[in-house]
């Protein structure tokens, strides 16, 4: 098998940020879009839910065809409808408009996904766990930093200019990895129908996956109410507008670049090890901003801690699952994430609720009970869990 080299490796892990954060510059820019479209804070949430939505429609009907499609050919379809999806966001005259909008940026943006399988794909067994992770580590970083960005962005140049400007982008990278990406030619012969339907068939035998998913999409719930309402606190509390609300995603990058480090432990250690201290810190963030509405220290402890106990658990599952069903990583890696953002859905969901009917304690809370969840699940089924 073809080993993956340093330099594609880097590659992807770059792109993998700059893709991803097309779904989450919106999140700072929220209470500008209310003022744009004079809608309510919980309206407006809806950018972030429909490009979550979407992102996970992507997962279900586009990454599967990593499985039997070239990834070259997916590239150019993709980054066409993610062009023409942010554009559409930029130049939106109504609400309305930019949600459906933004469920296209979502749908088009899943395309790091198919990185994270090539990788485990060109990796041997002892090093699979960090090309994960370093391939994550910039999926990780771009989730962080397109907060700041749009933020900062946003504060100087109004929200609008973020979607010109990432769509600019876009274009740039596609022409890049169309040079340097790797062609790989998948091996499955079927109808796309019949791939669709074999997501099902792995669903159903691999119960490690089902696990992972739940583990996934409950910490990543938590992690998205947190980024979807901490805009609404940061006005409401300091009155800080988006820059200071997207300079949060600086302090998270401290742990994705753990993602790195995770990455090389999963290669070592017991997985159900990392699992549990991955859990424990989520429990202690979330204990940390329950305590934190007024305190801006307490809140960067909150971040660095929280983003680093959703990675570590993040890639220990991605490492659990791509050790099995070697011939449809892309299925199997569709499965998890679909359950992750659907679980990111539902946090935005309801952590909008939460900060509307409880303000900052009850979105703490619900972020508490939702880790305190994954232990409860993960002890339950903790044999089934590697």
């Amino acid at each position: 098998m073809k080993q993956l080299s340093n330099p594609v490796l880097y590659l992807m892990s770059v792109s993998s940020g700059l893709i991803v954060a097309n779904l989450y510059y919106n999140q700072p820019l929220l209470h500008q879009i209310a003022v744009s479209f004079q809608a309510s804070e919980s309206a407006v949430s809806h950018v972030a839910l429909a490009t979550q939505l979407g992102y996970a429609g992507g997962l279900l009907f586009i990454i599967p065809l990593g499985d039997k499609i070239s990834n070259k050919t997916i590239l150019k379809f993709d980054f066409l409808l993610m062009v023409l999806s942010l554009l559409a966001a930029a130049i939106s005259g109504s609400l309305a408009l930019l949600i459906t909008s933004s469920f296209f940026v979502g749908f088009s943006s899943a395309l790091p996904q198919l990185f994270v399988p090539m990788a485990a794909q060109l990796s041997d067994d002892k090093g699979r766990g960090r090309a994960i992770g370093i391939v994550m580590s910039g999926l990780l970083i771009g989730i962080l930093g397109s907060r700041v960005i749009s933020g900062l962005v946003g504060a100087q140049f109004g929200w609008r200019a973020m979607y010109y400007a990432a769509s600019a982008l876009m274009v740039l990278l596609f022409v890049l990895l169309q040079l340097k990406l790797p062609n790989i030619s998948p091996k499955y012969t079927g109808t796309y129908l019949s791939l669709l339907k074999s997501i099902v068939f792995y669903f159903k035998k691999e119960s490690t996956v089902r696990l992972a998913a739940l583990r996934g999409g409950l910490a990543f719930a938590g992690l998205s109410a947190f980024w979807t309402t901490l805009v609404f606190l940061m006005e409401d509390s300091f009155g800080y507008g988006s820059g200071i609300t997207g300079a949060f995603g600086l302090l998270g990058m401290t742990g994705a670049l753990a993602a790195i480090v995770v990455g090389r432990l999963s290669d070592k250690l017991s997985k159900n090890k990392i699992i549990l201290f991955s859990v424990l810190l989520l429990v202690v963030s979330w204990v940390v901003f329950l305590f934190s509405a007024s305190s801006i220290i307490g809140l960067i402890i909150g971040v660095i801690v929280v983003d680093l106990g959703v990675q570590a658990l993040h890639i220990t599952n991605q490492s659990i699952i791509f050790s099995k069903n070697p011939e449809a990583r892309n299925r199997v890696n569709t499965i998890y994430m679909v359950g992750f953002f659907i679980g990111g859905a539902m946090g935005t969901t309801l952590g909008a609720y939460a900060w509307a009917n409880f303000g900052w304690t009850g979105v703490s809370v619900l972020g508490l009970v939702l880790s305190i969840s994954i232990a409860i699940v993960h002890m339950i089924f903790r044999k089934k869990a590697v």
